[in-house]
């Protein structure tokens, strides 16, 4: 199903830039278990991370914008990046549903930072799937490491099956991913959407944190408008100056990238004042005019982000930020494109 790893190492990584304490730990003795078997079972809520069937950290709005109207005329169908990070279980190829803890994790960091970002235009359903362990991005054995991959990709499938089945009633579908859920997302998008009937029910696809070639798909182009609909969207945010390693392995590879500022595909470059806010640390706290954008090679770039606290931020590489820096952005523009969906 994986047939390439050679973009794997590097997009792994996932502490979302709100969260990586142990603050998961009291959160997880809520959690009980969500699998007899050790295989998902998507007929129990218990084997979605998101459900408009339950309340979960996706349905959170931060309070500045607990104002505002919401009208959920579509849905999206959200994966989840790597929460399977921990050193004590690097040996696991992949999540156990059962995990208290990372469920907690999921929930807490990518549901609540970054699911919540579609949540005022659209019912979320987001699966947890047994997930690859970010070492296995960075796996010298390639046969494993895409083992893993392709069972993680064989529930999301199930979900996305299931979801068709009982749940999306003709609705439009907005899929997202960010990280090794965009590359979930990708995966998706070739089998269900790219060339099949499915596709005039895409609003949009917004597959952040992950290489994707201009060419991966035959009939889905990449976003060069705020308003296009039955594109995707793609985006890696670095520091500027900064060299990412892996480029070398993208060398002649034509990636497409959408600036989430202008929502353009030009190099052009986007100030931080167009920057309607970024959700950081503090969940409930707007951030506005934090990040510039500009577009270069496959990549996006910006000057160091403006917050508080900022000066302690040393790490070049954004990509726990793709979302949150560009979260205000974010979710105008899944408003956009769904409003533009409607449209005759």
């Amino acid at each position: 199903m994986i047939k390439n790893t050679a973009f794997l190492a590097g997009f792994g990584l996932i502490l979302v830039i709100s969260a990586c304490s142990d603050k998961y730990l009291p959160l997880s003795k809520k959690y009980g278990p969500v699998s007899q078997d050790g295989r998902p079972n998507y007929a129990e809520l218990a084997s979605w991370a998101a459900h408009p069937a339950k309340w979960d950290p996706s349905d959170s709005v931060p309070k500045p914008l607990r104002s505002e109207k919401s009208d959920q005329q579509v849905d999206v169908f959200y994966i989840h990046p790597t929460t399977h990070t921990a050193k004590e279980t690097s040996g696991q190829l992949n999540g156990d549903l059962n995990d208290a803890y990372l469920n907690a994790k999921t929930d807490y960091s990518a549901m609540l930072y970054q699911a919540s970002v579609f949540n005022a235009s659209a019912r979320v359903f987001a699966p947890r799937y047994r997930q690859g362990h970010i070492q296995q991005f960075y796996a010298i054995d390639t046969v494993r490491s895409r083992q893993a991959f392709e069972l993680a990709y064989s529930d999301v499938r199930t979900a996305f099956q299931y979801y068709l089945d009982h749940e999306n009633n003709s609705r439009p579908i907005i899929i997202a991913g960010h990280s090794q859920g965009a590359l979930m997302a990708s995966l998706l998008l070739k089998e269900f959407f790219d060339g099949k009937p499915l596709q005039s029910k895409l609003v949009a696809a917004y597959v952040i944190g992950w290489p994707v070639r201009a060419d991966q798909f035959t009939t889905i182009p990449v976003c060069t408008t705020p308003t296009q609909t039955g594109c995707y969207c793609s985006w890696r945010t670095y520091k500027e100056g900064y060299e990412p390693p892996y480029r070398k392995n993208e060398t002649g590879i034509s990636i497409g990238v959408t600036n989430p500022l202008s929502w353009t595909t030009d190099n052009t470059f986007v100030s931080r004042k167009q920057n309607q806010g970024s959700v950081l640390y503090k969940y409930n706290k707007i951030y506005k005019n934090t990040t510039d954008a500009q577009i270069d090679g496959g990549y996006l770039f910006t000057k160091k982000p403006h917050f508080p606290g900022s000066f302690l931020y040393r790490t070049s590489n954004y990509h726990a930020g793709d979302i949150n820096l560009y979260y205000m952005n974010v979710r105008e523009n899944v408003r956009v494109r769904v409003s533009s969906y409607w449209k005759p």
